[in-house]
């Protein structure tokens, strides 16, 4: 993970202006994201995990506009970002840290994350998926927005393909495109969407499922009854 933290510190200035000509139909995805994300009371606990510049956690705000947030990173760029984002909001909290590697900090009802799992080997994917079951409250919700292999290489290339056509046809820098394709080439360790739930399944969680999914960006949802 001292890669994946060099790397975003070097970007975090920029990260936010480019991630719409990077992830195809990105709107869509985060709404999917923050859509499933249903708790019934008004200010719910919530942790961002992998919470980066708090592009998410921005999202989960404006739905809940009482809800006491922490944002876990391993990168303290990124959240340098997300504090001046978050400034005038006392209700949100910073912990910059190797969620894969930490006791994850307290209580929630609601777990979310986006385009940052995927940075694990899958050991630690697994086993985050336990810690994650056992910091939610009963009734609490884990939503994760994130990337994931098709179940077969020819489908898998197909998606690829896909993503690489949308990104080439971004009109950003072609240097920062690059560097950004180079970061998914390295750094990306992505697991079988099937296998992420069977995992989540084993980790407890009832009523797994996919909530939305377009080629390799997938959002998955399960809950703790």
């Amino acid at each position: 993970m001292e890669n994946v933290r060099k790397a975003f510190d070097a970007i975090a200035d920029r990260y936010d202006g480019q991630r719409k000509y990077v992830i195809p139909r990105m709107e869509d995805f985060y709404e999917a994201a923050v859509w499933a994300a249903a708790w019934p009371g008004s200010g719910p606990a919530i942790l961002d995990i992998g919470a980066g510049t708090g592009l998410l956690s921005a999202l989960l705000l404006q739905k809940y506009p009482l809800a006491t947030l922490t944002l876990i990173d391993i990168s303290e760029k990124m959240l340098e970002v997300a504090r001046e984002r978050f400034a005038n909001n006392p209700r949100v909290r910073f912990v910059a840290a190797d969620y894969s590697r930490v006791a994850l900090p307290g209580r929630y009802d609601l777990v979310c994350s986006a385009l940052s799992i995927h940075h694990l080997e899958h050991d630690d994917k697994r086993r985050l998926f336990r810690q994650i079951f056992h910091a939610l409250n009963p009734g609490g919700l884990f939503v994760n927005a994130d990337q994931a292999e098709a179940q077969s290489g020819w489908l898998n290339r197909m998606n690829r393909e896909y993503w690489d056509s949308f990104v080439a046809a971004s009109p950003i820098l072609r240097e920062e495109l690059d560097a950004a394709m180079a970061r998914r080439d390295t750094l990306d360790k992505n697991a079988k969407l099937l296998d992420q739930i069977s995992w989540l399944s084993e980790a407890g969680f009832s009523g797994v499922d996919i909530v939305y999914k377009n080629r390799v960006f997938c959002v998955f949802v399960g809950k703790k009854e």
